[in-house]
């Protein structure tokens, strides 16, 4: 092949796939943390305490990408499961890749949350129904990823301590991440009862995932002591421990922060008092445990950095974790007035712009080339 072969064949789109439809093919829910990724750092960069006008026209910006990607991530994955049905099925029983439908739910949470924060006010309060509506969808998928999946491990999948990841986080923590965005969004009803249900039960969503969460990274400590480090495909999988534990923090913060009003309308004044306090000593305390998770995280990445990381879709859980991280940051900045969060969340919420920065490139020139349109699924079969 000659020179000039070789460059025309290098910029060839989807040159690694044997037909174009393999997008459709080989598309895996991993895609959608990709809409997670983006969709936090657009919330982050929307909460810095800064006022300035082009910083929220690029969050704004982002968020509204973000829309489109989930939206086209939807009809390829519809698309998958009505032309290749038989194939598509097969994640129910691979031991990963299933626990990546929990990005469903989280990335349409992203998009919930930025309704109130860019929505509302381009919009109006016209948004708010759109929001609820997409609110409680979000819950259904969520509660389904959480138990479902699980199940599944238990019954269908095969699965051992020393192949272990964080990935298995993924489905039960989805509902912990609506119930962060209900604390958002509750205060925004009209109706006082309707405030109080949305505010219950994202109290019941919170207590649903982070038990079970912690359960999770408990067996996942010693998974590591016994048997160390995954392996380098996964090492993106060391931040996601991170996930749980920020949301977590967000999530109190967030419910406790409107809870007295909202207790106080529907008769239950001191119960709003006592949630609120909790919140508070809640996030601060997991906030800490998040910070020791961090940055044992950031050490294990530098290890893994010596041998090389190879890029796959799995970097995008370098993003969303690191996010609301951030964001509980920026929270904790806002409740107590101390300058060392404020300071901590800019260095954070730079730090996720940069990381995004690079995942998105890498992912457009893997999208580009078609060497990331990878089923494990069905990688054996025929096509």
């Amino acid at each position: 092949m000659t020179c000039t072969n070789t460059a025309k064949s290098g910029i060839k789109p989807l040159r690694h796939l044997q037909h174009p439809r393999e997008v459709i093919r080989q598309f895996t829910p991993n895609w959608f943390a990709a809409t997670m990724g983006t969709g936090v750092l657009a919330l982050a960069l929307a909460q810095l305490p800064v006022a300035n006008p082009v910083l929220h026209a690029i969050a704004e910006g982002l968020w509204q990408f973000n829309i489109g990607l989930f939206l086209l991530f939807t009809a390829l994955y519809t698309a998958r499961w009505v032309m290749f049905f038989d194939e598509a099925r097969r994640i129910f029983g691979h031991s990963t890749v299933s626990m990546f439908f929990g990005t469903i739910p989280m990335g349409l949470a992203t998009i919930i949350n930025g309704f109130l924060v860019f929505g509302l006010p381009r919009w109006g309060e016209g948004v708010i129904p759109l929001a609820e509506a997409l609110w409680w969808l979000d819950v259904a998928l969520s509660l389904a990823c959480g138990v479902l999946i699980p199940y599944m491990m238990f019954t269908r999948q095969e699965h051992s301590i020393d192949q272990m990841t964080a990935v298995w986080l993924l489905p039960v923590v989805a509902a912990e991440v609506a119930a962060a965005s209900g604390g958002l969004l509750a205060p925004h009803l009209v109706d006082a009862h309707g405030q109080l249900v949305m505010l219950v039960t994202s109290y019941v969503l919170w207590a649903f995932s982070l038990p079970v969460a912690f359960s999770i990274l408990t067996i996942l400590l010693l998974r590591m002591a016994l048997h160390k480090l995954p392996h380098e495909n996964m090492a993106a999988s060391s931040w996601l421990a991170l996930g749980p534990i920020g949301t977590g923090a967000l999530g109190m913060l967030l419910l406790g922060a409107d809870a007295p009003a909202i207790f106080a309308a529907n008769g239950l004044p001191g119960v709003g008092e006592i949630a609120a306090g909790t919140g508070l000593v809640a996030g601060i305390t997991l906030w800490g445990f998040g910070l020791w998770w961090m940055l044992m995280a950031v050490l294990i990445t530098l290890k893994y950095l010596r041998g090389g990381i190879p890029f796959n879709l799995g970097w995008w859980g370098f993003t969303f974790p690191l996010g609301v991280y951030s964001l509980t940051t920026l929270k904790l900045a806002s409740t107590l007035h101390l300058t060392f969060f404020n300071v901590f969340g800019f260095v954070l919420v730079a730090l996720l712009a940069v990381m995004w920065l690079i995942v998105g490139k890498r992912t457009l020139q893997g999208a580009w080339r078609g060497e990331l349109f990878v089923s494990p699924c069905i990688a054996g079969l025929k096509k």
